[in-house]
């Protein structure tokens, strides 16, 4: 796959280049030019990621960071069964316990929510950091939802970590899942206070609480350029330079012909 001329390899984080450096160097300089790539295209273009990631899973399959890559790329692109596999291959290379709560969500969109709920319980959970549990709650909560248990989920969802004032990089999304649970329990009014929480700490728009929030209050946005379109469209079409002069060119004539018609009437009358 092409890859821009821009892209050196050197943008990885240095821990990952420190896992290449065990490839030979133009080796370790491709590998790290198509992460980069996964990286570019991740959230915006998670098929694309997903092919780059596949070349550089051909390359160097035996380097965890690969693995991971590859396996966040099949997870964007919703390909869970495959996301699993690489998860579990990075974990066995490492040791490292961190993918644990995207495995569990791996389990959920395999359509498994009672072994994610299995993962939440174990013991891997309690090693994570205070990030990693968050997440792995909104999953556990996620899985409550996928098997009907609403009040389980907002049960799940309640925790220090929700009642906090203090804004972490988590606490937007955690706010708005407990908003949205809320509501798809019915408690319609709880669910906008805590939208508009989430709203207040999603500074980086991480969440479309806004729009949740505005669609419970009854705001409807309008889109001023589809507006200016449906005017245009209604307004009579103008005429071309043209059209108007033959137009103008056809009434001249016709009036003259009128005009030379009484006339001769009117000769006529007179004989």
């Amino acid at each position: 796959m092409p890859i821009p001329e821009d892209v050196t390899g050197d943008e990885i984080d240095k821990d990952v280049r420190q896992e290449l450096q065990s490839l030979p160097k133009t080796l370790a300089e491709d590998v790290a030019r198509n992460l980069v790539m996964v990286a570019r295209l991740l959230d915006e273009d998670p098929e694309g990621a997903y092919g780059y990631s596949r070349v550089a899973l051909r390359l160097a399959s035996r380097v965890a960071a690969v693995r991971e890559a590859a396996g966040f790329a099949a997870y964007a692109s919703q390909k869970y069964s495959e996301a699993l596999a690489e998860f579990r291959a990075a974990k066995r290379m490492t040791g490292n316990i961190d993918l644990w709560p995207v495995m569990a969500d791996c389990e959920r969109g395999l359509g498994r929510p009672e072994k994610a709920l299995d993962m939440a319980g174990a013991p891997e959970v309690h090693k994570l950091d205070k990030a990693g549990q968050v997440e792995m709650r909104l999953v556990a909560a996620g899985a409550r939802r996928d098997m009907g248990q609403l009040d389980a989920a907002i049960v799940t969802l309640q925790s220090p970590e929700l009642a906090a004032n203090s804004v972490q990089p988590w606490t937007a999304r955690l706010r708005y899942a407990y908003a949205d649970a809320l509501l798809a329990a019915g408690r319609e009014s709880e669910a906008r206070e805590w939208f508009a929480k989430a709203v207040e700490a999603d500074r980086d728009g991480s969440t479309d609480a806004s729009d949740r929030l505005a669609e419970l209050d009854g705001v409807e946005f309008v889109d001023a350029m589809v507006e200016d379109e449906d005017e245009d469209s209604e307004a009579p079409a103008p005429q071309k330079a043209d059209e108007s002069k033959a137009e103008g060119e056809t009434e001249s004539k016709a009036e003259g012909e009128t005009e030379d018609k009484t006339e001769v009437e009117g000769e006529n009358d007179k004989d």
